[in-house]
Protein backbone atom coordinates (compact mmCIF):
# COMPACT_ATOMS: atom_id res chain seq x y z
CA UNK A 1 0.00 0.00 0.00
CA UNK A 2 1.76 3.05 -1.49
CA UNK A 3 1.13 6.01 1.31
CA UNK A 4 3.48 9.31 1.93
CA UNK A 5 4.32 10.03 5.42
CA UNK A 6 6.08 12.84 7.52
CA UNK A 7 9.76 11.64 8.77
CA UNK A 8 11.67 13.47 10.84
CA UNK A 9 14.66 14.55 9.46
CA UNK A 10 16.85 12.22 12.16
CA UNK A 11 14.95 9.03 10.87
CA UNK A 12 15.49 9.96 7.48
CA UNK A 13 18.68 9.75 7.54
CA UNK A 14 19.65 7.35 9.37
CA UNK A 15 17.58 4.80 6.90
CA UNK A 16 19.54 6.55 4.08
CA UNK A 17 22.57 5.76 5.46
CA UNK A 18 21.70 2.09 6.19
CA UNK A 19 20.29 1.89 2.77
CA UNK A 20 22.90 3.44 0.98
CA UNK A 21 25.32 1.29 2.51
CA UNK A 22 23.88 -1.66 0.83
CA UNK A 23 21.24 -3.38 3.90
CA UNK A 24 17.67 -3.18 3.60
CA UNK A 25 16.33 -1.05 6.47
CA UNK A 26 12.22 -0.10 7.54
CA UNK A 27 10.30 1.98 9.95
CA UNK A 28 9.05 -0.67 12.11
CA UNK A 29 6.04 -1.11 14.57
CA UNK A 30 4.18 1.07 17.20
CA UNK A 31 5.50 3.98 14.66
CA UNK A 32 4.28 2.88 11.01
CA UNK A 33 0.65 1.97 13.26
CA UNK A 34 0.23 5.43 14.90
CA UNK A 35 1.35 7.38 11.32
CA UNK A 36 -1.25 5.19 10.02
CA UNK A 37 -3.95 6.22 12.73
CA UNK A 38 -2.64 9.74 11.87
CA UNK A 39 -0.95 10.21 15.33
CA UNK A 40 2.48 11.75 16.27
CA UNK A 41 4.54 8.56 17.41
CA UNK A 42 6.17 8.76 20.96
CA UNK A 43 9.61 7.41 18.95
CA UNK A 44 10.49 5.89 15.71
CA UNK A 45 12.20 2.13 15.48
CA UNK A 46 13.96 0.85 12.58
CA UNK A 47 14.69 -2.57 11.63
CA UNK A 48 16.94 -3.51 9.23
CA UNK A 49 19.54 -6.48 7.86
CA UNK A 50 22.75 -4.98 9.16
CA UNK A 51 23.96 -6.45 12.36
CA UNK A 52 24.86 -4.44 15.48
CA UNK A 53 28.33 -4.40 14.39
CA UNK A 54 27.96 -3.33 11.64
CA UNK A 55 25.33 -0.53 12.44
CA UNK A 56 27.88 0.58 15.25
CA UNK A 57 30.40 0.93 12.88
CA UNK A 58 27.97 2.78 10.28
CA UNK A 59 26.93 5.77 13.11
CA UNK A 60 29.20 7.95 15.13
CA UNK A 61 27.54 7.81 18.27
CA UNK A 62 25.67 4.39 19.56
CA UNK A 63 25.23 2.32 22.41
CA UNK A 64 24.29 -1.25 22.43
CA UNK A 65 20.95 -1.94 24.49
CA UNK A 66 20.36 -5.44 23.99
CA UNK A 67 23.26 -7.04 21.58
CA UNK A 68 21.66 -10.16 22.29
CA UNK A 69 18.55 -9.24 20.58
CA UNK A 70 20.21 -7.45 17.91
CA UNK A 71 18.99 -3.77 19.39
CA UNK A 72 21.31 -0.83 18.82
CA UNK A 73 20.14 2.72 19.72
CA UNK A 74 21.78 5.55 17.08
CA UNK A 75 22.04 8.65 19.20
CA UNK A 76 21.92 12.32 17.30
CA UNK A 77 22.06 15.52 18.85
CA UNK A 78 19.83 14.82 22.29
CA UNK A 79 17.54 11.96 20.88
CA UNK A 80 18.01 8.31 20.34
CA UNK A 81 16.51 5.73 17.68
CA UNK A 82 16.16 1.92 18.01
CA UNK A 83 18.38 0.38 15.25
CA UNK A 84 17.07 -3.45 15.11
CA UNK A 85 18.39 -6.35 13.16
CA UNK A 86 15.50 -8.65 11.60
CA UNK A 87 14.79 -11.74 14.02
CA UNK A 88 15.07 -14.14 11.50
CA UNK A 89 15.87 -14.42 7.85
CA UNK A 90 14.00 -11.07 6.37
CA UNK A 91 11.58 -8.62 6.94
CA UNK A 92 8.82 -11.18 6.86
CA UNK A 93 10.16 -13.37 9.64
CA UNK A 94 10.75 -10.47 11.53
CA UNK A 95 7.37 -9.59 11.50
CA UNK A 96 6.18 -13.28 12.36
CA UNK A 97 7.99 -12.86 15.49
CA UNK A 98 6.69 -9.38 17.00
CA UNK A 99 3.47 -9.41 19.27
CA UNK A 100 -0.08 -7.75 17.20
CA UNK A 101 -0.51 -7.47 13.55
CA UNK A 102 -1.45 -3.38 14.11
CA UNK A 103 2.38 -3.17 15.25
CA UNK A 104 3.58 -6.21 12.72
CA UNK A 105 3.73 -2.80 9.95
CA UNK A 106 6.55 -1.93 8.02
CA UNK A 107 7.33 1.14 6.13
CA UNK A 108 9.78 1.65 2.93
CA UNK A 109 10.77 5.26 2.97
CA UNK A 110 12.02 4.96 -0.73
CA UNK A 111 9.30 3.60 -2.14
CA UNK A 112 6.65 5.44 0.21
CA UNK A 113 4.71 2.27 0.93
CA UNK A 114 3.51 0.07 3.79
CA UNK A 115 4.46 -3.74 4.24
CA UNK A 116 1.54 -5.65 6.02
CA UNK A 117 2.53 -9.64 6.05
CA UNK A 118 0.21 -10.34 8.49
CA UNK A 119 -3.11 -7.82 7.99
CA UNK A 120 -2.32 -5.27 10.23
CA UNK A 121 -3.77 -3.06 8.19
CA UNK A 122 -7.31 -5.07 7.92
CA UNK A 123 -7.00 -5.24 11.55
CA UNK A 124 -6.39 -1.19 11.86
CA UNK A 125 -9.55 -0.94 10.16
CA UNK A 126 -11.46 -3.60 12.45
CA UNK A 127 -10.29 -2.16 15.44
CA UNK A 128 -8.63 -4.90 16.66
CA UNK A 129 -6.09 -6.04 18.56
CA UNK A 130 -4.72 -9.69 17.14
CA UNK A 131 -1.95 -11.34 18.14
CA UNK A 132 0.22 -12.29 14.94
CA UNK A 133 -0.12 -16.19 14.40
CA UNK A 134 -0.76 -18.57 17.79
CA UNK A 135 -1.42 -16.00 20.40
CA UNK A 136 -0.59 -18.72 22.85
CA UNK A 137 3.06 -19.13 21.30
CA UNK A 138 3.17 -15.20 21.31
CA UNK A 139 2.33 -14.69 25.04
CA UNK A 140 4.72 -17.90 26.12
CA UNK A 141 7.36 -15.69 24.05
CA UNK A 142 6.83 -12.53 26.43
CA UNK A 143 4.19 -12.88 29.22
CA UNK A 144 4.05 -9.06 29.46
CA UNK A 145 2.24 -9.18 25.83
CA UNK A 146 -0.84 -10.03 27.25
CA UNK A 147 -1.43 -6.72 29.38
CA UNK A 148 0.02 -4.56 26.57
CA UNK A 149 -2.99 -6.46 24.76
CA UNK A 150 -5.14 -4.60 27.24
CA UNK A 151 -3.22 -1.31 26.85
CA UNK A 152 -3.06 -0.89 23.43
CA UNK A 153 -7.39 -2.11 23.36
CA UNK A 154 -7.88 0.54 25.56
CA UNK A 155 -5.64 3.01 24.61
CA UNK A 156 -7.15 3.09 20.82
CA UNK A 157 -10.71 1.91 21.72
CA UNK A 158 -9.98 -1.54 19.92
CA UNK A 159 -11.39 -5.14 20.92
CA UNK A 160 -9.25 -7.44 21.64
CA UNK A 161 -9.90 -11.03 18.70
CA UNK A 162 -11.42 -13.77 20.81
CA UNK A 163 -8.94 -16.31 20.21
CA UNK A 164 -6.35 -13.60 21.67
CA UNK A 165 -8.19 -12.75 24.43
CA UNK A 166 -9.20 -16.33 25.31
CA UNK A 167 -5.52 -17.14 25.18
CA UNK A 168 -4.97 -14.23 27.58
CA UNK A 169 -7.20 -15.91 30.04
CA UNK A 170 -5.91 -18.89 29.59
CA UNK A 171 -2.62 -18.20 30.71
CA UNK A 172 -3.30 -15.09 32.84
CA UNK A 173 -1.99 -16.86 35.52
CA UNK A 174 1.45 -16.75 34.35
CA UNK A 175 1.76 -12.99 34.54
CA UNK A 176 3.69 -13.51 37.53
CA UNK A 177 6.61 -14.84 35.93
CA UNK A 178 7.54 -11.02 34.50
CA UNK A 179 9.41 -9.03 36.64
CA UNK A 180 7.45 -6.08 38.38
CA UNK A 181 8.87 -3.61 37.15
CA UNK A 182 7.94 -4.56 33.64
CA UNK A 183 4.73 -5.00 34.96
CA UNK A 184 4.21 -1.36 36.59
CA UNK A 185 5.45 0.31 33.75
CA UNK A 186 2.68 -1.04 31.47
CA UNK A 187 -0.14 -0.66 33.98
CA UNK A 188 0.94 3.01 34.15
CA UNK A 189 0.68 3.39 31.11
CA UNK A 190 -2.95 2.33 30.66
CA UNK A 191 -3.57 4.76 33.84
CA UNK A 192 -2.41 7.57 31.89
CA UNK A 193 -2.27 7.07 27.96
CA UNK A 194 -6.05 7.47 28.10
CA UNK A 195 -9.30 4.88 28.46
CA UNK A 196 -7.75 4.17 32.09
CA UNK A 197 -11.49 2.90 32.82
CA UNK A 198 -11.82 0.71 29.64
CA UNK A 199 -8.06 -0.42 30.24
CA UNK A 200 -8.52 -1.81 34.07
CA UNK A 201 -12.11 -3.27 33.32
CA UNK A 202 -10.25 -5.54 30.81
CA UNK A 203 -7.71 -6.63 32.67
CA UNK A 204 -10.20 -7.80 35.50
CA UNK A 205 -12.26 -9.60 32.65
CA UNK A 206 -9.18 -10.83 31.01
CA UNK A 207 -7.85 -12.77 34.58
CA UNK A 208 -4.76 -10.43 34.65
CA UNK A 209 -5.63 -8.02 37.42
CA UNK A 210 -6.19 -10.35 40.28
CA UNK A 211 -2.65 -11.31 39.68
CA UNK A 212 -1.42 -8.20 39.47
CA UNK A 213 -3.45 -6.35 41.76
CA UNK A 214 -5.71 -8.80 43.94
CA UNK A 215 -6.13 -5.66 45.79
CA UNK A 216 -8.44 -3.76 43.86
CA UNK A 217 -9.81 -6.88 42.08
CA UNK A 218 -11.68 -7.29 45.47
CA UNK A 219 -13.53 -4.07 44.71
CA UNK A 220 -15.64 -5.31 42.74
CA UNK A 221 -18.95 -6.05 44.70
CA UNK A 222 -18.23 -4.37 47.78
CA UNK A 223 -21.94 -2.38 47.85
CA UNK A 224 -21.61 1.09 49.38
CA UNK A 225 -24.38 3.21 50.94
CA UNK A 226 -26.18 4.21 48.37
CA UNK A 227 -27.21 7.36 49.95
CA UNK A 228 -23.91 8.68 49.40
CA UNK A 229 -23.06 6.26 46.03
CA UNK A 230 -26.04 6.05 44.34
CA UNK A 231 -23.57 4.70 41.41
CA UNK A 232 -23.26 1.26 42.93
CA UNK A 233 -20.57 -0.51 44.42
CA UNK A 234 -16.50 0.39 44.93
CA UNK A 235 -15.92 -1.17 41.70
CA UNK A 236 -18.27 1.27 39.98
CA UNK A 237 -17.03 4.75 42.08
CA UNK A 238 -13.35 3.84 40.95
CA UNK A 239 -13.81 3.10 37.33
CA UNK A 240 -16.17 6.46 37.27
CA UNK A 241 -13.20 8.08 38.59
CA UNK A 242 -11.12 6.71 36.45
CA UNK A 243 -13.22 7.90 32.94
CA UNK A 244 -13.14 11.11 33.87
CA UNK A 245 -8.77 11.08 34.13
CA UNK A 246 -7.68 14.20 32.08
CA UNK A 247 -3.64 13.88 31.00
CA UNK A 248 -2.97 12.50 34.72
CA UNK A 249 0.45 12.20 36.57
CA UNK A 250 1.52 8.37 36.95
CA UNK A 251 0.77 9.30 40.89
CA UNK A 252 -2.36 10.94 40.43
CA UNK A 253 -3.81 7.91 38.19
CA UNK A 254 -1.86 5.03 40.45
CA UNK A 255 -4.11 7.71 44.06
CA UNK A 256 -7.23 7.46 41.93
CA UNK A 257 -7.19 3.64 41.22
CA UNK A 258 -6.26 2.78 44.87
CA UNK A 259 -8.15 5.58 46.97
CA UNK A 260 -10.41 3.14 48.19
CA UNK A 261 -8.90 0.03 48.67
CA UNK A 262 -8.99 -0.14 52.15
CA UNK A 263 -12.53 -0.62 51.50
CA UNK A 264 -13.13 -4.47 51.12
CA UNK A 265 -11.43 -5.12 54.48
CA UNK A 266 -13.33 -1.95 56.52
CA UNK A 267 -16.67 -2.96 55.35
CA UNK A 268 -19.23 -3.40 58.36
CA UNK A 269 -22.97 -3.10 58.49
CA UNK A 270 -24.29 -1.30 61.52
CA UNK A 271 -26.96 1.35 61.33
CA UNK A 272 -25.52 1.75 57.67
CA UNK A 273 -22.62 0.53 55.40
CA UNK A 274 -19.59 2.01 57.02
CA UNK A 275 -15.81 1.32 55.97
CA UNK A 276 -14.07 2.71 58.90
CA UNK A 277 -10.66 3.83 58.87
CA UNK A 278 -10.23 2.51 55.10
CA UNK A 279 -8.40 5.99 53.99
CA UNK A 280 -5.55 5.08 56.93
CA UNK A 281 -6.35 1.17 55.70
CA UNK A 282 -5.50 1.84 52.20
CA UNK A 283 -2.93 3.72 52.93
CA UNK A 284 -0.68 1.17 54.20
CA UNK A 285 -1.99 -1.06 51.14
CA UNK A 286 -1.29 1.13 48.79
CA UNK A 287 2.10 1.44 49.84
CA UNK A 288 2.56 -2.38 49.85
CA UNK A 289 1.66 -2.77 46.28
CA UNK A 290 3.83 0.15 45.47
CA UNK A 291 6.88 -1.42 46.86
CA UNK A 292 5.47 -4.57 45.45
CA UNK A 293 5.90 -3.08 41.62
CA UNK A 294 9.15 -1.27 42.69
CA UNK A 295 8.10 2.54 42.03
CA UNK A 296 10.53 4.64 43.33
CA UNK A 297 10.70 6.13 46.92
CA UNK A 298 9.12 9.25 45.82
CA UNK A 299 6.40 8.26 43.87
CA UNK A 300 5.58 5.75 47.12
CA UNK A 301 5.41 8.58 49.14
CA UNK A 302 3.35 10.70 47.15
CA UNK A 303 0.69 7.78 46.47
CA UNK A 304 0.57 6.65 50.11
CA UNK A 305 -0.52 10.36 51.20
CA UNK A 306 -2.84 10.36 48.05
CA UNK A 307 -4.64 7.63 49.57
CA UNK A 308 -4.52 8.86 53.08
CA UNK A 309 -5.54 12.42 53.15
CA UNK A 310 -8.02 11.77 50.66
CA UNK A 311 -10.84 11.96 52.80
CA UNK A 312 -9.51 15.43 54.72
CA UNK A 313 -11.43 17.60 52.34
CA UNK A 314 -14.80 16.93 54.64
CA UNK A 315 -13.43 19.07 57.39
CA UNK A 316 -12.01 21.77 55.67
CA UNK A 317 -14.59 24.31 56.55
CA UNK A 318 -13.97 23.52 60.29
CA UNK A 319 -10.20 23.15 60.53
CA UNK A 320 -8.03 25.92 62.33
CA UNK A 321 -6.72 28.45 60.00
CA UNK A 322 -3.13 26.68 60.76
CA UNK A 323 -4.06 23.29 60.16
CA UNK A 324 -6.10 24.21 56.60
CA UNK A 325 -2.96 26.78 55.31
CA UNK A 326 -0.50 23.23 56.02
CA UNK A 327 -2.98 21.29 54.20
CA UNK A 328 -3.92 24.04 50.99
CA UNK A 329 0.52 24.14 51.05
CA UNK A 330 1.34 20.58 51.19
CA UNK A 331 3.52 19.25 47.96
CA UNK A 332 1.15 16.75 46.25
CA UNK A 333 -1.92 19.43 46.90
CA UNK A 334 -2.99 19.73 43.22
CA UNK A 335 -3.03 15.89 42.86
CA UNK A 336 -5.10 15.34 46.12
CA UNK A 337 -7.64 18.42 45.00
CA UNK A 338 -7.65 16.85 41.80
CA UNK A 339 -8.67 13.18 43.51
CA UNK A 340 -11.18 14.87 45.03
CA UNK A 341 -13.20 16.70 42.49
CA UNK A 342 -12.86 13.17 40.69
CA UNK A 343 -14.26 11.44 43.94
CA UNK A 344 -17.02 13.97 44.16
CA UNK A 345 -18.09 14.01 40.59
CA UNK A 346 -18.35 10.32 40.47
CA UNK A 347 -20.98 10.26 43.67
CA UNK A 348 -23.31 12.10 45.68
CA UNK A 349 -20.85 14.72 47.04
CA UNK A 350 -21.33 18.01 46.34
CA UNK A 351 -17.91 20.17 44.73
CA UNK A 352 -18.42 22.78 47.63
CA UNK A 353 -15.64 21.62 49.48
CA UNK A 354 -13.30 21.15 46.29
CA UNK A 355 -14.37 24.89 45.45
CA UNK A 356 -14.22 26.04 48.92
CA UNK A 357 -10.46 24.97 48.58
CA UNK A 358 -9.58 26.88 45.32
CA UNK A 359 -10.92 29.67 46.98
CA UNK A 360 -8.41 29.52 49.85
CA UNK A 361 -6.03 29.04 47.45
CA UNK A 362 -6.30 32.15 45.37
CA UNK A 363 -7.44 34.11 48.59
CA UNK A 364 -4.60 33.63 50.37
CA UNK A 365 -1.53 33.36 47.88
CA UNK A 366 1.67 31.80 48.93
CA UNK A 367 3.09 33.95 51.35
CA UNK A 368 0.44 33.44 53.49
CA UNK A 369 0.19 29.76 52.81
CA UNK A 370 4.49 29.76 53.58
CA UNK A 371 5.54 32.58 55.37
CA UNK A 372 9.16 32.95 56.06
CA UNK A 373 9.87 31.52 59.02
CA UNK A 374 9.95 33.94 62.52
CA UNK A 375 12.38 31.40 64.60
CA UNK A 376 15.13 28.92 63.64
CA UNK A 377 16.93 26.89 65.54
CA UNK A 378 20.15 28.89 65.82
CA UNK A 379 17.96 31.68 67.54
CA UNK A 380 16.53 28.94 70.48
CA UNK A 381 20.03 28.38 71.01
CA UNK A 382 20.60 31.76 71.78
CA UNK A 383 17.81 31.82 73.83
CA UNK A 384 19.64 28.91 75.87
CA UNK A 385 17.77 26.00 74.96
CA UNK A 386 19.59 22.88 74.29
CA UNK A 387 19.59 20.92 70.56
CA UNK A 388 17.09 18.24 70.94
CA UNK A 389 13.11 16.95 69.91
CA UNK A 390 12.31 20.07 71.50
CA UNK A 391 13.19 22.19 69.14
CA UNK A 392 10.74 21.21 66.35
CA UNK A 393 8.68 20.93 68.66
CA UNK A 394 8.79 24.60 69.95
CA UNK A 395 8.99 25.88 66.29
CA UNK A 396 6.16 23.94 65.06
CA UNK A 397 4.35 25.62 67.50
CA UNK A 398 5.97 29.08 67.01
CA UNK A 399 4.83 28.24 63.13
CA UNK A 400 1.06 27.35 64.20
CA UNK A 401 0.80 30.96 66.23
CA UNK A 402 2.38 32.83 62.78
CA UNK A 403 -0.35 30.84 60.62
CA UNK A 404 -3.72 31.47 63.15
CA UNK A 405 -1.90 35.59 63.14
CA UNK A 406 -1.38 35.62 66.68
CA UNK A 407 2.33 36.90 66.05
CA UNK A 408 3.89 38.45 62.89
CA UNK A 409 7.56 39.75 64.17
CA UNK A 410 10.62 38.17 65.67
CA UNK A 411 10.45 40.04 68.75
CA UNK A 412 6.59 38.07 69.44
CA UNK A 413 7.82 34.94 68.66
CA UNK A 414 10.26 35.18 71.08
CA UNK A 415 8.46 36.75 73.71
CA UNK A 416 5.83 33.58 72.77
CA UNK A 417 8.38 31.13 73.41
CA UNK A 418 9.70 32.40 76.44
CA UNK A 419 5.98 32.47 78.06
CA UNK A 420 5.71 28.73 76.78
CA UNK A 421 8.58 26.78 77.06
CA UNK A 422 10.38 28.57 80.02
CA UNK A 423 13.97 27.06 80.80
CA UNK A 424 15.05 26.20 84.06
CA UNK A 425 17.29 28.11 85.75
CA UNK A 426 20.55 26.78 86.62
CA UNK A 427 21.39 26.56 90.10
Amino acid sequence: MKIFMEIPDHVQFIVKKLTDAGFVAYLAGGCVRDLILGLKPKDYDVATTATPEQIMQLFKRTVSVGAQFGVVKVLLNHESYEVATFRGKNAEEDVLRRDFTINGLLYDLREQRVIDYVGGLKDIQMKLIRAIGDPQDRFEEDKLRMIRSVRLAARYRYQIEEKTFCAVQKLAYKIKEVSPERIRDELVKILTEGNAAMGIQLLQDSGLLVHILPEVSRMKGVPQPPEFHPEGDVWTHTLKMLENLQNPTPELAMGVLLHDVGKPVTFKIKDRIRFHGHAEVGAKLALEICQRLKFSNKEKDTIFQLVRDHLKFLNVKNMRPSTLKRFLRGEHFQDLLELHRLDSISSKRSLENWEFCKDQLALLGKEALNPPPLLRGEDLIAMGYVPGPIFREILNFVEEAQLEGRISTREEALELVKQTYPREEKA
